[in-house]
């Protein structure tokens, strides 16, 4: 009967520090202190499963250990050597934190520290898994990390160094083990399968080297468990998914040719070959998400830090280039985080199939009509930046372009087209010259903008301020702006008023005749970009001198008001002379008879109306 098989991950565990794969830093460290007799009396190595903390805490107390030592290189040879390799030391003490993590546990390790070692230079004690320990057993520790028995070393090791008390941490020396690259795992891993005749192709190995995520115990494991379809034909990756139900990547291209083409129904077929061939839901979805993930580093990066990142080969970084230039980087974007969504989904319902199919749906709807250039094309066309042709006429300000449903045709700056079909039916503009809009590639003198409501010929503030009173329509408002109100401003582009009196103030800002006084501005300047500013009097106001002169037209009663005492107006403090027929009596000899009577209700009414705002009144009959 044959010896007892050994695992492979066991029987090349490295022995030296020449062996362990990767760390280099760590190497160069342990070794230095070595070498340069600087051994301090605890040591924290982090980092990773299977990155190699373990087997260097071993060779480290090899070489501190050794007949021929502390050195580098031990012998492997002498009995403290032999005794490490086969784990049956005396003096080098190993302890799972995971079952030994009790207060008492620490106390009995305590109890033996005191002990000089039997037969080498040092006691060691290696702690596996150190964040497993409970409070009140680091606390024990404490002060024997502190400062320990003379010749007692303490080596502890985890995986997860942010439940290591801080405390801790500050006794020991750290060393943080990096995941091993791909690339130096495939170089073990192909010196093993050539040590074990095991045949294996080179892609097989890259394949391992991903699915072990930078572990090499996980890659030697994976390598052995492989190591029994070995046989007249190598090794292929096609094997590896099949052991560990991965999807073939030629599968997954041809099941993302569809998403990206909105084929649903061709997308669920393959989807059920994926589904009837015994993987998981939650498997299928994780490989498509690292599908996604590797068309967006082909998409994005150059074709060696493809290579490098996906661990694909030539043919198939080629074929997802080919794929990624009908595809937006947004797109892929959006159908990873589709994915990673429903892979949550799936996790916690009970009918992990119907989401499967809902997801692969839904993944393919997203693709119809999100390319970026059409969505830049239809935002162009709603905000009118698109090409746009407008026949030049006195005023363009009716002019409304028809919003294609195609794609416009691109513009060359030299040889501008003009496309009259956009210009709306209904709008009969005619004249021999066009012109053409399109966003930045037309120069000011070949656009003519949509011209602003031109300003009045006078430049007296005076008379634009009594032209902007006739076109209130209550004679209270007009009476209150008039005795108030002083111009400061008056544009197209900006009329602005001052009125000293807080209460009067709060009507035209945020009052019922803001609205009033937005009509007038309106009436003056036809357009209805004009700002309008009501506020305070400043110190640096010019306030125009005069009368001013309000059109006949639309007379406005003299009205005679005071200030309000304490802002809190009275009945006295709104005085308004007019006759019996509401117009006061400067304006009253070049009004009729007739139109005094018809005018009578209205302004009476507005009167009241404007009284009954100021106090918060009602009228009794």
């Amino acid at each position: 009967m044959n010896e007892k098989y050994i695992p492979l991950y066991r029987k090349y565990r490295p022995q030296t520090l020449e062996q362990v794969v990767g760390q280099e830093h760590i190497k160069t460290a342990l070794a230095n202190a070595i070498a340069m007799d600087k051994i301090s009396h605890a040591y924290l190595f982090t980092g990773p499963r299977g990155t190699g903390k373990t087997s260097t805490a071993r060779i480290f107390a090899k070489s501190l250990n050794c007949v021929n030592g502390p050195t580098i290189s031990p012998c492997g040879e002498c009995e403290n050597c032999r005794d490490i390799t086969n784990s049956v030391p005396m003096d080098v003490i190993e302890i799972d934190a995971a079952s030994n993590r009790k207060v008492e546990d620490a106390q009995n390790i305590l109890e033996k520290v005191m002990y000089a070692p039997v037969n080498s230079r040092y006691k060691i004690y290696i702690i596996d898994e150190v964040h497993m320990l409970s409070s009140t057993a680091f606390n024990a520790l404490l002060k024997t990390l502190e400062e320990p028995p003379k010749n007692v070393i303490f080596i502890l090791a985890t995986t997860e160094v942010h439940k290591v008390l801080d405390t801790i941490k500050s006794r020991c020396q750290r060393f943080d083990f990096r995941r091993i690259t791909t690339s130096d795992i495939v170089k073990h891993l192909r010196y093993i399968s050539d040590c074990e005749k095991i045949n294996i192709t080179d892609d097989a190995l890259s394949t391992i080297a991903k699915n072990s995520a930078g572990g090499m115990r996980d890659s030697i494991a994976l390598l052995d468990q492989l190591s029994v379809l070995s046989s007249e034909n190598a090794i292929t990756t096609d094997d590896i998914n099949a052991l560990l139900g991965r999807i073939s990547f030629d599968l997954l291209h041809k099941l993302c040719d569809n998403i990206l083409v909105s084929s649903q129904g061709q997308a669920i077929e393959i989807l059920e070959k994926i589904y009837n061939s015994g993987n998981e839901p939650v498997q299928i979805l994780q490989n498509l998400l690292d599908y996604f993930k590797n068309l967006l580093i082909v998409k994005t990066c150059t074709k060696e830090i493809a290579i490098e990142i996906t661990q694909l080969n030539d043919m198939q970084i080629i074929d997802l280039a080919e794929q990624a230039k009908n595809i937006e980087t947004h797109q892929i974007v959006s159908l990873t985080d589709k994915c990673a969504n429903y892979i949550k989904e799936l996790k916690t319902t009970n009918n992990p199939r119907l989401w499967l199919e809902i997801a692969m749906i839904d993944m393919s709807n997203l693709m119809e009509n999100t390319k970026l250039e059409d969505l830049q094309a239809r935002l162009s066309a709603l905000e009118g930046g698109g090409a746009v042709a407008i026949p030049r006429t006195e005023s363009v300000a009716h002019v409304r372009p028809k919003i294609l449903e195609s794609k416009p045709e691109p513009v060359k700056e030299d040889n501008f087209k003009v496309n009259s079909d956009i210009v709306n039916k209904k709008d009969e503009i005619t004249s021999e010259k066009d012109i053409v809009v399109k966003n930045e590639t037309v120069s000011s003198d070949e656009f003519a903008p949509m011209p602003k409501a031109k300003a009045s010929a006078s430049d007296d503030i005076l008379t634009l301020w009594g032209n902007l009173l006739s076109n209130v329509p209550s004679a209270p408002t007009r009476a209150l702006l008039k005795q108030w109100a002083k111009p400061i401003k008056i544009s197209s582009e900006e009329v602005v008023l001052s009125i000293k009196n807080e209460i009067y103030l709060n009507q035209f800002v945020s009052g019922s005749k803001k609205a009033v006084l937005q009509k007038a501005v309106e009436g003056l300047y036809p357009q209805e970009n004009t700002k309008i500013t009501v506020r305070l009097p400043q110190p640096d106001d010019v306030v125009p001198q005069g009368n001013v002169t309000v059109p006949k037209s639309n007379p406005v009663p003299q009205v005679k008001m005071t200030e309000p005492k304490d802002n809190k107006p009275t009945l006295d403090d709104v005085k308004v002379e007019i006759d019996e027929y509401g117009n006061s009596d400067e304006d009253s000899s070049d009004i009729s008879v007739e139109e005094k009577t018809a005018n009578f209700s209205d302004i009476h009414s507005d009167t009241v109306n404007m009284v009954m705002e100021l106090f918060d009144g009602k009228v009794i009959e």
